[in-house]
C-alpha cells in the first residue's frame, strides 16, 4: 500500500519518537507505517496514547509490542492510569530482523485491526474510548521511514475529508501578501477546539531567540506566547494578559531546534490545551490561561528566522 494523499505524514521520524495526531483518530481511518526491523534487534513497540504526559504516564489505548527473542510473538496491552491490563499475546511473528514491512492499522469503532506486510495479524477490541487517542509513539530497535494517516474509501464520513481537500486549509498570508518576519496573519473568527496551526520555516546561522504568539487582536493580549531560545536551549512559554506576564514555563525534553536548520511546528488546539509537536515530535501542552478562544485572531511570528508556510486547518 503506497502512502496516497495521507492526511497527515511523518517523515524519517528519529527513534525513539513521539507524534501528535491532529484531530485525533475516526473510525475507518487507517494508519500506514513503512520501515525496517534491523539486524539483531529484541523488540520495538507501537503505542496509540491519550496525550503524550511523560509523568505522570499517558495512558496508551493500544500497545503493540513484538518480542523477536526466546518465543518470537507479539504482545498488545493498555495502560490505564499508569497500569497494564491483561496481555493478550499471539505467539506468530510477522517482522524479519533485518527485513522491510509495512504495517497498516486500521481503525474501527470497536477495535483496531492490524496486517503486516499486506496479511491480516490481529484484533483488538478499544478497552478506551478512541476519542482520546491523539499521540502515536514508537521505540525500541525500529527504523521507520514514513507514518501516513490515510482514510479508508467507504468507510469514512463524507463530513471528515482529507486535509489536503478540507476548504477551511488555507496560507495566512500578511496584509502584505508576503511572510515577511515580523509576520501578522489573521485568523478568521478566531480558534477553536480542533483547529491547528502549522508553521514551517528555517532557523539561520545566528539565530538566537524567535517568537510564535497567538493575539486577541482588539486587546492586544497574547494568549500563548513560544519563545525558543537557541543559545540557552530554552523553550519559553507565557501569556501577556492586561499588559502583564504571567508565569513563565520552561520544562521540556531535548530542545528541538538547531541553528541553520529547518522546522516545523504544529500548534493544535484542544478544549483545555494547546499541545505543540515540532518536526513531527509532541513536545508540551499548555493549559489556557484566555478561555475565549474565539478571541485569538491574529498570529505573531518575529525574530531571526526565516518565513516559509503558514497553514490554518
Amino acid at each position: 500500500m503506497s502512502l496516497t494523499d495521507p492526511r497527515q505524514t511523518f517523515l524519517h521520524p528519529m527513534i525513539p519518537f513521539s507524534g501528535t495526531i491532529l484531530g485525533g483518530l475516526l473510525p475507518g481511518e487507517m494508519v500506514v507505517i513503512q520501515g525496517a526491523v534491523p539486524s539483531g534487534a529484541d523488540r520495538f513497540q507501537m503505542d496509540f496514547t491519550c496525550g503524550g504526559s511523560v509523568k505522570p504516564r499517558a495512558d496508551v489505548a493500544f500497545h503493540f509490542n513484538p518480542r523477536f527473542r526466546v518465543l518470537p510473538c507479539v504482545v498488545c496491552n493498555t495502560l490505564q492510569r499508569e497500569r497494564w491490563g491483561r496481555e493478550e499475546i499471539l505467539f506468530q511473528m510477522p517482522f524479519a530482523a533485518g527485513a522491510p514491512f509495512e504495517m497498516v492499522v486500521l481503525v474501527l469503532e470497536d477495535k483496531f485491526k492490524v496486517a503486516v506486510n499486506g496479511a491480516h495479524l490481529l484484533e483488538y477490541k478499544h478497552r478506551l474510548e478512541l476519542e482520546r487517542v491523539d499521540t502515536l509513539a514508537i521505540s525500541g530497535k525500529v527504523k521507520v521511514d514514513a507514518v501516513g494517516v490515510v482514510q479508508s474509501a467507504g468507510l469514512v464520513s463524507p463530513a471528515t475529508p482529507p486535509t489536503n481537500q478540507n476548504p477551511e486549509m488555507n496560507p495566512i498570508v500578511s496584509s502584505s501578501g508576503d511572510l515577511s518576519i515580523p509576520f501578522r496573519g489573521d485568523l478568521e473568527k478566531g480558534l477553536s477546539v480542533g483547529r491547528s496551526i502549522t508553521i514551517k520555516g528555517n532557523t539561520r546561522k545566528k539565530t538566537d531567540r524567535f517568537c510564535v504568539n497567538l493575539c486577541d487582536s482588539s486587546s492586544g493580549d497574547i494568549a500563548f506566547h513560544l519563545n525558543p531560545r537557541l543559545k540557552d536551549g530554552v523553550l519559553v512559554r507565557n501569556s501577556l494578559l492586561s499588559e502583564c506576564w504571567g508565569p513563565e514555563e520552561r520544562a521540556l525534553g531535548p530542545f528541538p531546534f538547531a541553528p541553520d536548520q529547518y522546522f516545523e511546528i504544529i500548534i493544535l488546539c484542544e478544549a483545555q490545551q494547546f499541545r505543540v509537536a515540532v518536526n513531527g515530535r509532541h513536545q508540551l501542552e499548555y493549559k489556557h490561561r484566555v478561555q475565549d478562544l474565539s478571541r485569538l485572531t491574529r498570529l505573531e511570528v518575529s525574530g531571526d528566522v526565516a518565513l516559509l508556510d503558514v497553514q490554518v486547518l
